[in-house]
């Protein structure tokens, strides 16, 4: 999942107003924020096999310590316990905490069975959404626009860059998941990570965009 995450982000803007759009995509992209980085490293290791589903050609066979749902347990308290610190506000702490653990149980619902529950467990769960192309982007759609859409009613355009930045970000989103989705399978797993670290494009943006946006 890729969008849905980000929709998640966009949503808790309602709940959490005094945090900004890209504190909370970070929170919601967390795993996959470290998990190129745990490539880059050699770390953590994904194969490509195209068809091994129908949507993603990613064999994700060892990625415990960004995946399993032990450490992203472990994750999650980190981030909210950094939350509390600086915000001093419990709700606000919780919020991150679910933000972060939300990612895991997205992804069980689109992997295969490759997802651990803890490192050196044999035990992997995933309900496989990726083997339905209509599913995953129905699901996908559903979370991001519904997310977006719920920032957008929840906040309100101090200029012009608020307005079509928010509307840039959004578009930018839907034109990489297209491309993600249609596009060739990558050439090698460096280009995987490397287009991974891409992804603070979006958390930048996102900062700048919700900077010049006020809730209501």
């Amino acid at each position: 999942m890729f969008i849905g995450h980000f929709g998640i982000g966009f949503g808790a803007k309602k709940l959490a107003p005094q945090i900004s759009l890209g504190v909370l995509f970070i929170a919601t992209q967390f795993l996959d924020l470290l998990w190129p980085v745990l490539l880059l490293l050699d770390i953590e290791h994904v194969r490509i096999a195209p068809g091994i589903t129908k949507l993603t050609p990613l064999d994700f066979f060892d990625y415990p310590i960004s995946h399993s749902l032990a450490l992203v347990v472990f994750w999650a308290l980190i981030c909210a316990l950094l939350t509390q610190l600086f915000t001093k506000k419990s709700k606000y702490a919780f919020i991150i905490f679910a933000c972060v653990l939300s990612h895991w149980f997205l992804d069980l619902i689109v992997h295969r069975p490759d997802l651990p529950l803890m490192p050196g467990s044999d035990l992997y769960v995933g309900l496989g959404l990726w083997n339905s192309v209509f599913l995953t982007i129905l699901i996908e759609l559903i979370l991001f626009l519904g997310g977006a859409f719920i920032y957008g009613k929840s906040t309100i355009a101090k200029n012009n860059f608020g307005k079509y930045g928010l509307i840039a970000l959004i578009l930018l989103f839907l034109i990489i998941q297209t491309a993600n989705m249609t596009g060739p399978p990558p050439p090698d797993v460096n280009v995987i990570a490397w287009a991974g670290n891409l992804q603070w494009l979006f958390v930048i943006l996102a900062f700048y965009v919700d900077k010049n946006r006020k809730t209501v």
